[in-house]
């Protein structure tokens, strides 16, 4: 059973940013920022339609955040994606000193965990794996659709 506050819970919020994403023709990674319980940033990614390559799910999520907080840090924050971050948002979110990070899909190609968890901040907490059939099957079959 899904309980409120849960991962799963947060996770599905993060899913349908991914499908707005995909219904945009992005690549379907959506993301959430949660504080206290409460979804205080939501966003999936633009790269295509705001012709910029770092419109990236957590990146628009992170300055969201931090725009609605009035702090750059985001240390009593979780962040939940669908899609493991790359290197360039694991960057932003260790100068961000994120408080956890939850991602559903692993990605083995560009996913920051090739250099390891060290690329976040120290005291970042990581959680994957919640909701991850979901998330790499909607990613799977929008490749399939775009092939």
């Amino acid at each position: 059973m899904l309980s409120v506050f849960s991962d799963e819970h947060f996770m599905k919020q993060a899913l349908e940013q991914a499908k707005m994403a995909y219904a945009e023709g992005e690549i379907p990674v959506g993301a959430v920022v949660v504080s206290n319980n409460r979804i205080i940033a939501r966003a999936h990614n633009q790269t295509e339609r705001l012709q910029d390559v770092t419109a990236h799910a957590e990146m628009l999520a992170i300055t969201a955040a931090a725009g609605g907080m009035g702090s750059k840090y985001l240390d009593e924050c979780t962040l939940y994606v669908t899609l493991e971050p790359c290197f360039m948002c694991a960057g932003a979110l260790a100068w961000a000193q994120l408080g956890k990070l939850v991602y559903a899909a692993a990605d083995d190609k560009r996913g920051f965990m090739k250099q390891g968890k060290e690329v976040l901040h120290p005291r970042t907490k990581i959680s994957y794996g919640v909701l991850e059939e979901e998330a790499r099957t909607l990613l799977q079959q929008f490749f399939r659709e775009k092939r």
